[in-house]
This record gives structure tokens, sequence and C-alpha cells, in this order.
């Protein structure tokens, strides 16, 4: 029995890792735990990255807020390579209750997002099911091509990289459960919070945060890896990060950059703000001598960067250093924020 969100990693390396159909050789990147993208070599020292990500069709968000998951939780993914997504596959299997109307608006603002993005639609599937309730109405594949030895890959993090994280801890899952919840935000913690809550929702794109800390138009070579902030929040990121790489890592608790508004949220959940989902903030390790050049290119931008630990050999483990005491990292393969939501929703709430 699967528990909500991703699949777990051991059953993850179990069932799908070893089956994966035929092996070709120019897949120099394919699945594994902690990575966003694969990569498959082309002719002429070019390579192509895609991932893969479910669609939002979210009622108690809006149609527009849908849309803007759908689109930017893929382009999160792309921009750990530190190019832009260039074409996305989409294939919807939306609930027949959704109207016409409603549909269309949806699309509208799909578009919109893939057009100001500089995506290109290039195809998939539309239709209804009988039966579809979930919030989840289908799945994209997102694509670029580039050269082979420009794309980052959480993988290739380096032992000595120091880690930056853009924005703060919890974006996402306080924003959605805002938004989801607005009475009892509003009364719980008042409108000003709520109001704030709202205005999160779209810092969750971090593809300006990688296109910038890479910038590839300048051939900067500080940035090695990066990884986007899902399920698990910006810890489970790391420790992801950590793993892909064949690290270990020590990361400053105190370091961990929260605002007052995603804490309060998160808090009237029951939620850790450092273990829920995440999303707009990105993970990037850079060389240590040149991390200053990283921070400056993100704050010139306007985007928030802070150093929130460092890459370490795998004999040193995986730690949260707390008040000066170093603590085993703590990995949760289910996300808190389902729980939460999905209590929420059991208790009526509004």
């Amino acid at each position: 029995m699967f528990l909500s969100g991703k699949i777990e990693n051991e059953a993850f390396e179990e069932v799908i890792l070893k089956h994966c159909g035929f092996q070709r050789n120019e897949v120099s990147t394919g699945p594994g735990f902690g990575i966003d993208v694969s990569v498959i070599d082309l002719p002429g020292q070019m390579a192509m990255a895609l991932t893969s990500d479910p669609l939002s069709l979210i009622p108690s968000l809006g149609l527009q807020e849908s849309a803007w998951l759908s689109v930017h939780l893929m382009a999160n993914d792309m921009a750990t390579t530190g190019f832009a997504p260039m074409y996305v596959q989409m294939v919807l299997n939306l609930p027949v209750s959704l109207s016409k109307h409603d549909f269309k608006i949806y699309w509208h603002f799909v578009h919109k997002y893939c057009h100001e993005a500089g995506i290109s639609i290039t195809g998939g599937h539309t239709g209804g099911i009988e039966g579809q309730r979930s919030t989840i109405a289908g799945g994209g594949t997102m694509l670029l091509t580039a050269p082979k030895e420009k794309i980052r890959i959480s993988k290739n993090a380096q032992a000595g990289n120091v880690i930056i994280l853009t924005k703060e801890c919890g974006i996402s899952s306080a924003a959605i459960l805002a938004m989801s919840f607005p009475e009892t935000v509003k009364n719980k913690l008042g409108k000003e919070i709520y109001d704030e809550g709202c205005r999160l929702f779209y810092q969750t794109s971090s593809l300006k945060d990688g296109l910038v800390a890479a910038d590839n138009n300048s051939n900067f070579t500080e940035v090695t890896a990066m990884h986007d902030v899902t399920e698990g929040g910006v810890l489970g990121a790391v420790y992801e990060m950590a793993i892909a790489s064949g690290n270990g890592v020590w990361v400053d608790n105190n370091n961990l950059p929260a605002g007052s508004t995603t804490q309060k949220i998160c808090n009237l959940f029951e939620l850790d703000h450092r273990f829920c989902i995440g999303a707009g903030a990105m993970i990037i390790a850079a060389e240590k001598e040149k991390a200053q050049n990283v921070l400056q290119r993100l704050q010139q931008n306007n985007i928030s960067a802070t150093v929130i630990g460092e890459f370490k050999e795998k004999q040193f483990g995986y730690k949260l250093i707390e008040d000066l005491v170093k603590k085993p990292m703590p990995y949760f393969s289910k996300d808190p924020y389902w729980d939460a939501f999905f209590l929420a929703c059991n208790k009526g709430l509004k």
C-alpha cells in the first residue's frame, strides 16, 4: 500500500530501478533518488534533459493557481540544470464534472505561463475520466537541449561545496494551506497573515533562481549542482542531494531561513516548516571560495539566499547542527503536509 505522496526510496530502488526497460548507452543520467532530471546524450556534445511531474487541478485553490502549479513545478525541476525548459508534453485526465468554460480558463493560464517562460507546448493527450476526483489531473514532461558539459545534475555536488538556499523554508505549504482554508487562517492568525500567505503563492517558482545562480550565458562555473525543494521540505531536499551525490552533509539549523508568516501558518496546522513541501526554494551546491559570487548574483536579482551548510565526505554523515550540537539529520519518506491537509479537510475547516 502506498503512502500519500512520493514512493518511498526503498520501494523505488527495489521495484523501479531494477526494472527500467532496455538499457541505452546514450542515457547518461537515468532515474535516481534525489535526481530531478534525466539526461540523454545527443550528437555534437549536446544533451537533452527531461523531467515529468503531475498536473494540478485543485478547486480550493482556483483554476489560475492550478495552472501555475502545473507549469512551474515541472519548470522548477528543469531549472536545476541551469537552463530554461523549452518544450512540454501534457496528458490531461480531467474530471467529467469540469465544465468547458472552466477548462478554457485553466488552459488559458497554462498557455500564458508556458508562453512567459518560453516553453512550447508540443503535444500530449486530453480527455475526461469518469470517477476522477483527484487534484491530480494528469501529468507532463518538460524537455530542453543544452551543451552536455554545462547541464547541472544534483548528483554532481562535491564534498567541500557550500549549500546555498534561496528564499525560505515551507513556502508552498504555507501558501496552499492559507488559500485552501482562508476562514481558518483569518480567524486564527488575522487577515494580514492570510493576505501575506496568499502572496507567497507566486513565489513557488524557482526557475529564475536556477538560471541566475548558474548564469550559463556568462560561463560561470561556481555552481556544481542544484536540487529544487518539494516533498520533504528543505532538509529533505538537502538529504536527497547528499544521497544522490554520495556525500555527507552538515546543516546549521540556525541558518535555515523562515519568514514569520510561513512559520505561523505552518504552526497553525502543526507542521514543521523545515520538513514540509517547499516549492519555490532551490538548493545550490557551490564552490566554497566562489560562493559569494553566487550569493551576490542572486541578491542583485532580488532573490534572497543564505548559506545553510556544507557537503562533506560521506564518512562525516548527515548532521543537523542545533545549538552547536551535531544530531542525525531526520528524513521523512512521507511529507507531513499531506496528513495536515487531509486532517484539516476531515475536520471541516474552511
